[in-house]
């Protein structure tokens, strides 16, 4: 995981899942830790060679150290909220 400051000075944690022949699902994870509710996710699309075998996958790793500030920035412009539930938690016990 990588660090990275949003607009709001907000320090997101950054990772990478799902990665396909082509794309990837870039993660934002908000600091609080104690819920998803706020996570953030953007698509990475990768246009190299390998997205053109479609039996082949991105490294998670190679994908988020490619990654510069302005592609975080770019990313975290489009991204959209994992969850809609902007609720507060409740305790279910």
């Amino acid at each position: 995981m990588r660090a990275f400051n949003g607009p709001d000075d907000t320090t997101w944690g950054v990772e990478v899942q799902n990665p396909g022949a082509s794309n990837a699902v870039v993660v934002f994870r908000h600091p609080d830790g104690q819920t998803g509710r706020f996570d953030r996710y953007a698509w990475y699309i990768s246009r190299g060679s390998e997205s053109q075998n479609v039996t082949g996958r991105l490294n998670k790793r190679a994908v988020l150290d490619s990654l510069g500030d302005a592609d975080l920035q770019r990313l975290f412009r489009r991204s959209m909220p994992v969850s809609t539930d902007r609720s507060p938690a409740t305790d279910i016990g």
